[in-house]
């Protein structure tokens, strides 16, 4: 997993550092204002760790020049500094990094819980636009991309220009001859390093991805491991996981030239480089230009330098990724929520009937497909509506613009005479509750799974719950009864079980309106007459709408809707739809009793 989450990291898209993209990623910087004195007091700490550092070769070339003095009590002087120095560059380090991880930790906690809550109140339209892991990516790899960027990452970056600048202001001090010398050398360097790191980092990733097309290989033949056996594909699978393992020595191999070239280069150049300027100082040395406590010391700046242009090329990448991620988390920030609050409205409670008029409706991300064509159609208070229609006729659609997943294009849908619009989604849903055909429950356990549907409910409302929807039997037979762990979407249950829990979750709910989406059509015989049974008490005196595919089990609705083309083609009684010769609904049911 971790190896996955390097390889999200690297995907990455880097932004170019600008003064409208800074703009943008800045309104992040909000989220500093409740810590800003202990950011404050961080980057403080960065700065005396930067002086200190820089401390450190001035007061080097100092002793080595009082030691050709022969001045023993300056040489413990400084010696006793340079433990001061260290002492104090431990101590400012640790209440640096301590601040800045303290601060982030804060401030990325509250932007993963802006970025949530922002993300689940989003319309269905964003879901349905959107892969549900490209979302997850940004709240789990990008925020924890900014995670890296401004605990470590920032602070570096400043720590590092720090010592560029003053690096180099002391060595021109020390000697304005070798500076020249040195900038001459040492950038040049530590770009071949750039350009060579670069390389390899992507010979790196393209290795990775090619060990993880072969963990996929292993993956789906394990899965899959049924249909293998039974094809006697054991060889071919062999061959193929074969041929993927070699391609994975191939790459390997040439990462690791690329490697030994970058050792090599490294120790060339970069020792080489060191060697001119020391040979140069040397000579310096001679000539009575410079101590030689100045050259030493002008060697560690040296080498502070280099070391500081090399690593903040890296770290300016990184930069760019992190601005990169904040951009992609700002594009959920800038989305427009659900309206959850009433716009004009005040209704204290419902009773449940409910109108489409001359609805008309298109999905967002289809645009050119007409799902519902002015639909009408009234439910009373109490009764039974089932939607019965071929696949793709607008029966799902009709129950998601109930619970307002997505509003109509034209056309109205109004409970007790109010238009839907004008309630609050959270009043309104808070009406409803629906079983759907696919449940998927969430993986704690039954209990926390049936009081969802009223949280804080007690023990004796949701087993009263379970019994009403059939279910309290087979949770009572389970060693740990409503503490039984359910698995991940509920699949330690059997599709049965999970449609009565789902059920004893809409009876806590207690709703007005119930939608039923094809609830029983997926289960067994025995299953289907528990979650029926279940099913008919639910139903007693609450407006339902019963999304349909076996046809049998809504022979006692109060009207039936038949669907076709995103029309209302029929309506009836099932006895009165049978009565019409060549009927869509008469037609459905035949093909059933053939099947």
């Amino acid at each position: 997993m971790a190896r996955r989450n390097n390889l999200d990291t690297e995907d990455l898209p880097k932004v170019k550092v600008s003064g409208e993209n800074l703009k943008k990623v800045s309104r992040l910087f909000s989220y500093f204002k409740p810590h800003r004195f202990k950011y404050y007091l961080g980057l403080f700490f960065l700065f005396l760790t930067g002086i200190t550092a820089l401390i450190f070769p001035k007061l080097i070339g100092d002793m080595v020049d009082t030691a050709e003095e022969a001045m023993l009590a300056d040489i413990d002087r400084i010696a006793i500094f340079l433990l001061i120095v260290f002492i104090l560059q431990a101590v400012f380090s640790f209440f640096r990094i301590y601040l800045f991880v303290n601060v982030t930790e804060h401030v990325l906690a509250d932007l993963r819980k802006d970025t949530y809550n922002k993300l689940i109140r989003l319309p269905m339209s964003f879901f349905s636009q959107n892969r549900v892991g490209d979302m997850n990516s940004r709240i789990a790899t990008d925020i924890n991309m900014l995670s890296d960027t401004f605990t470590t990452v920032v602070a570096e970056f400043l720590r590092q220009s720090m010592l560029i600048v003053g690096g180099i202001a002391f060595l021109a001090y020390t000697s304005v001859e070798l500076t020249v010398v040195m900038l001459g050398i040492v950038p040049l360097v530590a770009v071949f390093a750039v350009v060579f790191g670069r390389i390899i980092r992507r010979i790196s990733k393209e290795t990775q991805d090619r060990i993880a097309a072969s963990n996929t290989i292993v993956e789906e033949t394990l899965a899959g491991i049924t249909n293998v056996k039974s094809f006697a594909n054991e060889l071919f699978e062999s061959v193929r996981y074969a041929k993927s393992t070699e391609s994975i020595i191939e790459k390997a191999l040439q990462g690791a030239k690329a490697r030994g070239f970058f050792a090599s280069f490294i120790i060339l150049a970069l020792f080489g480089s060191i060697v001119g300027v020391i040979w140069y100082g040397a000579r310096l040395v001679n000539q009575d230009e410079m101590s030689f406590g100045n050259l030493i010391q002008f060697v560690l700046y040296s080498v502070f330098v280099g070391a500081s242009i090399g690593g903040i090329a890296e770290m300016y990448a990184q930069i760019q990724k992190a601005m990169g991620a904040a951009e992609r988390i700002l594009e959920i920030m800038d989305e427009e929520p659900e309206p959850y609050e009433a716009t004009s409205a005040s209704v204290a409670a419902i009773s449940g009937s409910l109108k489409f008029e001359n609805v008309q409706f298109r999905y967002p991300s289809r645009q050119d497909i007409s799902v519902l064509n002015g639909v009408s159609f009234d439910a009373k208070q109490g009764e039974t509506i089932a939607l019965v229609g071929p696949s793709g006729s607008g029966k799902s659609t009709i129950a998601s613009l109930v619970l307002r997943f997505y509003d109509p294009d034209s056309g109205t849908i109004t409970i007790d005479g109010i238009n839907t619009k004008e309630m609050g989604l959270e009043f309104l849903r808070n009406q409803m509750a629906i079983v759907p055909q696919d449940v998927i429950l969430f993986g704690g356990t039954i209990r926390e799974n049936i009081e969802y549907g009223k949280p804080g409910a007690s023990l004796e409302e949701i087993e009263e719950a379970a019994k009403k929807a059939n279910a309290h039997i087979f949770v009572d037979s389970f060693p740990e009864k409503y503490d039984t762990v359910v698995g991940e979407r509920g699949i330690q249950l059997s599709g049965g079980q999970r449609q009565r829990i789902a059920i004893a979750r809409a009876v806590l709910k207690d709703p007005r309106i119930l939608i039923l989406d094809e609830a029983t059509s997926s289960l067994d015989s025995e299953s289907e007459r528990l979650v029926q049974e279940a099913l008919d008490k639910l139903m007693v005196g609450r407006t339902s709408l019963v999304i349909a595919h076996r046809l049998s089990t809504i022979r006692k609705a109060d009207r039936i809707l038949v669907l076709d083309k995103g029309s209302i083609s029929e309506n009836g009684k099932h006895e009165e739809l049978l009565q019409k010769e060549g009927g869509l609904y008469k037609g459905l049911l035949e093909l059933q009793m053939q099947g």
